[in-house]
C-alpha cells in the first residue's frame, strides 16, 4: 500500500525520476503490431479495419456508421437525471472555452506596409471515444465543444460498440450535445488509422484528438505528421500539496479517485505535517474496502503512490514543479497564495471543495491534461489546439525598396545569392540601394 517518505532522505528524488520514466518506456511488440495495423488500414482501407475489428473484438457492429436518427434513438435510453447533469456540464464548459477564443488580426503602417494573421478552425477533426467498458461521455464534451467554437467543418467520432454491437447510449447523448457530425463504430489503432488515410467510408481528418489505450496512443504517436494529434497521454496523476489544516479524509478519497483509473496512475501527497501524512495513510485504508475498483487502487497506490513530508510547503511546492504533474490540488488554508508559484501542471485544484472529479466532469477548463512530466512545456487541451493560423503581409514598392539593402546583407550573410537577388530584381534599373 501507500507509504510514507521523507524528502530529506532522498526518496522523493527518486520517485519523481521513476514516474518520468513510466510513461516513456515503449513495448516493442506494440509497436510493432501497430505498425502493422496501419500498413495494413493505408493499402486495404475497409477491408482492413473490418478484418482488425473481427480480430481484436470477435465481431462487427450492426453499422459500422450510425444516423442522426440512430444516435437519437441510443440516447433516448439515457435516464433524464444523466442527460439533465451532461447538459449542465456541456454548458459550463463551452463558456470557459469560448472565452479562449481568438480573432483574426492586421496592423497597418504608415508607408502602406499591411501584415496580420489569420485564425480559422481545421477542416475535419477526428475524436476517439473508448467504449464498450470503459466509456467516457465526459470526453466527448471536452474534445468536441472546442473544436465547434473553433470553428471545424466537421468532427467525426471514432468510438467502439457496446455489447452486441449497439452504440453507447451515454456516448451517443454526449455527441449529440456537442455537436459530432459523423460517428463511426470502429475502435482500436485501425480507428486511427482510418482517420489518418482516409477509407471507402471514413473521411481523412487533419488532427485526431482523445484518450485511448496503449495500442490507440502508439497509433497516434506513430501517424503523427500524416495528422495532427493532440498529445501522446499516460497514465492518469494527481499530486496534492496539503498543509497542517487540510482533512485527511477529503485528501485520501482525492488520491485515490485518480489512483482507480489505472495500475500505472500515480497519486501523491506532499505536506509538511507528519500528523497530516499519517492520517491519510489511515483514512485509504478506511475508505479503500468500498470502492469497487479497490484492486486497481491498491496496485496504483503501491506502485506510484506515495505520502512525502517535506520540511516547508515552499519546499512541496519546489518538489511539484519538479514532478509536474496533470492534476495538482492545493488544500491548504490560503490556497490562492501559491497559484503564482506553481508553474508546472497541467490543471491546478484551489481548496478543499475543488476536489479533481470537479475538473473531470463539470466545472469547465478541460481534463485532456499534459502527463509524464510534460507540464513542464505543454498545455491542456484547448480551442487553439483546433485553429490553424498563418500569417501575411504587403509591402509597396517604396517600402521594400527602403528595406532592400538589409535584406540583401543578411542573405548574403548566409550565402544565399538567390535570396538576394530575389530582391535585387525589383530594384529600378540603375538605382543604388538605400543606406
Amino acid at each position: 500500500m501507500i507509504r510514507i517518505w521523507k524528502l530529506k532522505d532522498g526518496a522523493g528524488r527518486e520517485l519523481a525520476s521513476r514516474l518520468k520514466e513510466r510513461g516513456r518506456k515503449e513495448d516493442p511488440r506494440v509497436e510493432a503490431a501497430v505498425a502493422g495495423i496501419i500498413e495494413g488500414v493505408r493499402r486495404r482501407g475497409d477491408a482492413a479495419v473490418r478484418d482488425d475489428t473481427l480480430k481484436f473484438d470477435g465481431a462487427l457492429p450492426e453499422k459500422t456508421e450510425l444516423s442522426p436518427e440512430d444516435m437519437r434513438r441510443s440516447a433516448a435510453e439515457c435516464g433524464r437525471d444523466f442527460l439533465d447533469a451532461l447538459g449542465r456540464a456541456a454548458e459550463n464548459i463551452r463558456r470557459f472555452h469560448e472565452r479562449q477564443k481568438q480573432q483574426s488580426w492586421f496592423v497597418t503602417r504608415p508607408d502602406g506596409v499591411m501584415m496580420g494573421q489569420r485564425i480559422r478552425g481545421l477542416s475535419r477533426v477526428g475524436i476517439y471515444v473508448p467504449g464498450g467498458t470503459a466509456a467516457y461521455p465526459s470526453s466527448v464534451l471536452m474534445n468536441a465543444i472546442p473544436a465547434k467554437i473553433a470553428g471545424v467543418g466537421e468532427i467525426v467520432m471514432a468510438t467502439p460498440p457496446a455489447a452486441g454491437g449497439r452504440p453507447n447510449p451515454a456516448i451517443m447523448a454526449a455527441a449529440l450535445r456537442a455537436g459530432v457530425d459523423r460517428v463511426f463504430q470502429i475502435g482500436g489503432a485501425q480507428a486511427v488509422a482510418a482517420l489518418a488515410f482516409g477509407t471507402e467510408t471514413v473521411p481523412a481528418v487533419d488532427k485526431i484528438v482523445g484518450p485511448g489505450n496503449i495500442y490507440v496512443a502508439t497509433a497516434k504517436k506513430q501517424l503523427f505528421g500524416t495528422v495532427g494529434i493532440d498529445m501522446v497521454a499516460g497514465p492518469s496523476e494527481i499530486l496534492i500539496l496539503a498543509d497542517g489544516t487540510a482533512n485527511p479524509r477529503f485528501l485520501a478519497a482525492d488520491l485515490m479517485s485518480q489512483a482507480e483509473h489505472d495500475p500505472l496512475a500515480s497519486a501523491i501527497l506532499l505536506t509538511p505535517s507528519e500528523e497530516i501524512a499519517s492520517a491519510t495513510v489511515r483514512e485509504i485504508d478506511r475508505q479503500i474496502g468500498g470502492l469497487s475498483r479497490k484492486e486497481i487502487i491498491e496496485k496504483s497506490l503501491d506502485r506510484y503512490g506515495a505520502v512525502v513530508v517535506c520540511g516547508t510547503m515552499d519546499e512541496a511546492v519546489d518538489f511539484a514543479n519538479e514532478i509536474a504533474p496533470e492534476h495538482l490540488e492545493v488544500c491548504a488554508e490560503n490556497p490562492m497564495e501559491f497559484l503564482g508559484r506553481i508553474d508546472n501542471a497541467g490543471s491546478v485544484f484551489l481548496g478543499n471543495y475543488a476536489p479533481e472529479p470537479l475538473g473531470d466532469y463539470y466545472a469547465g477548463p478541460n481534463h485532456v491534461l499534459p502527463t509524464g512530466g510534460t507540464a513542464r512545456f505543454s498545455s491542456p487541451l484547448s480551442v487553439d489546439a483546433f485553429v490553424k493560423k498563418s500569417s501575411f503581409l504587403y509591402y509597396t514598392k517604396e517600402a521594400l525598396g527602403r528595406a532592400d539593402a538589409d535584406i540583401v546583407a543578411l542573405a548574403r550573410a548566409e550565402g544565399l545569392t538567390a535570396h538576394a537577388n530575389s530582391i535585387e530584381v525589383r530594384r529600378p534599373a540603375g538605382k543604388e540601394p538605400e543606406k
